[in-house]
């Protein structure tokens, strides 16, 4: 799994165990749709902490608790890999 598919993993099972589609989502948050989009299909691979903040706070979540879960905390960047 890529580095910014673990965002597209987080959101999409908060929302599944939550019962919120990814339009719902927009709406609650705040977050442009087209924003949200781009995140879930891969094309914003690195979003902005304003984005995840604003995602965060939809799930009654700080961003320090919606980084935090098992797959970001495993993942390990490859020593020729671009910040």
């Amino acid at each position: 799994m890529e580095y910014y598919e673990l965002f597209v993993y987080r959101i999409r099972s908060l929302c599944k165990e939550r019962g919120i589609a990814i339009n719902k989502l927009a709406t609650m948050s705040g977050v442009r749709q087209s924003t949200l989009d781009n995140i879930v299909r891969g094309n914003t691979r690195n979003p902005r902490i304003k984005t995840l903040h604003k995602i965060a706070n939809t799930f009654n979540m700080t961003v320090s608790e919606f980084l935090d879960f098992k797959e970001l905390n495993d993942f390990s960047f490859e020593e020729n890999d671009e910040d």
